[in-house]
């Protein structure tokens, strides 16, 4: 069929062009955000789940969620081995200098701009010209998260009140902060809470997120509600497919449909793969079983290139040969115990290779002594790249 108008296009944190089987979530979000501007006391929220199944997408839904409300905001994706503070100041510093055009929040503004200039200094960040905040002595310059980020977020939210709107911050990858980053983080969060101040965060990270936030701040759970985002049902990854390609005037057959969903497991990032090469393997109008099978061979290269490959390569050898033993077991969650056995070596010397591959998010410890692996099929790419 025509490639101009297939619907599918899988990408990093791209949008499907059906959202199906997440309203419950986003209305969630939304309720949070509404009550956020009434005044009302409200949980920060993280996302949790597997790679592939969408929390960027619905981070960004979120962002437009947030400002259809008219709320100040600031999207963020936390690097890999890169400071918080080298990239929260500068964009905490945009939203000051618009909160500073509005006259009743300006003197706020100003001593948050302070707060933000104190805090760059001290984690040694370039703001660039400032002209905002100059007569107030800097605050927030101790070097010291768990003290500078409270004070910076806090007074971010003043100057937000005081002009009569609310801040969203959205940062993904939470799991890559370090553990003084997120302690600093929940603190400053609870600050806010405590003062009543218009100011929420959205983050999304991997499912061991929850329990590095609980190891961080023990009353991280009463300031956090952590939503699952799973694998479509059945129902909602079949709509996923289905409602595009009729959409645009095709199309699908119930058993070619059923197939894309079992083939996918209903992950949202592999059914725009299933979907995108499915339209371009079919004649149209009306796909069928064939075209479906026909495509599942380049839908799987796609996938082997792009999204496994590109987290095989970050691998040491050592550490490929512990997932690869991992896949010979199956999908998992395995014992940290059968990992070692397959490998032919004892447990103690495993663990030094699990914790590198936790850092680097190819795999979580679902409950003590279990080991999962945090990208969906990677047990079966495992076998077909180093079987």
């Amino acid at each position: 069929m025509d490639p101009l108008r297939n619907p599918f296009a899988p990408g990093a944190g791209s949008r499907p062009p059906e959202l199906a089987g997440r309203e419950e979530l986003l209305a969630q979000a939304q309720l949070a955000l509404q009550r956020i501007r009434l005044g009302r006391s409200e949980k920060s929220q993280m996302l949790l789940g597997l790679r592939g199944v969408g929390k960027t997408v619905l981070l960004n839904r979120i962002a437009e969620q947030a400002e259809a409300l008219g709320y100040e905001q600031v999207q963020l994706e936390a690097p890999e081995g890169r400071p918080l503070a080298s990239y929260l100041a500068p964009a905490l510093k945009t939203i000051l200098l618009r909160l500073d055009r509005v006259e009743q929040a300006r003197v706020w503004a100003g001593e948050a701009m302070a707060a933000l200039r104190g805090f760059a200094s001290a984690f040694k960040v370039s703001l660039g010209d400032v002209k905002i905040g100059l007569s107030e002595p800097l605050r927030a310059d101790s070097g010291n998260l768990e003290v500078d980020l409270p004070e910076l977020l806090v007074a971010t939210a003043q100057a937000a009140k005081a002009a009569d709107t609310s801040v969203a911050l959205l940062i993904d990858e939470v799991q890559y902060l370090t553990e003084d980053e997120l302690r600093g983080l929940i603190v400053a969060l609870h600050r806010v809470v405590q003062r009543g101040l218009p100011l929420i965060l959205f983050g999304a990270g991997l499912p061991q997120l929850a329990a590095l936030a609980g190891d961080a701040k023990s009353y991280a759970e009463r300031l956090f509600d952590f939503p699952a985002v799973a694998a479509l049902a059945p129902d909602a990854a079949a709509q996923a497919i289905q409602d595009p390609i009729e959409d645009e005037g095709a199309q699908i057959d119930a058993d070619a449909l059923s197939t894309i969903v079992t083939l996918t497991q209903g992950y949202p990032y592999f059914l725009q793969e299933w979907g995108k090469h499915t339209w371009a393997a079919a004649q149209g109008p009306r796909i069928t079983l064939a075209d479906v099978n026909e495509a599942t061979d380049q839908a799987r290269d796609a996938l082997d290139r792009n999204f496994f490959r590109v987290r095989f390569d970050r691998l040491t050898p050592r550490e490929q040969v512990y997932l690869y033993a991992m896949a010979q077991l199956g999908a998992g969650p395995h014992r940290s115990g059968a990992i070692a056995e397959q490998m032919q070596l004892r447990v103690e010397r495993t663990g030094p290779l699990r914790s590198g591959l936790i850092r680097k998010g190819m795999i979580w410890s679902p409950s003590h002594g279990m080991t999962a692996f945090t990208v969906p099929m990677f047990d079966t790419f495992m076998r077909r790249a180093m079987g």
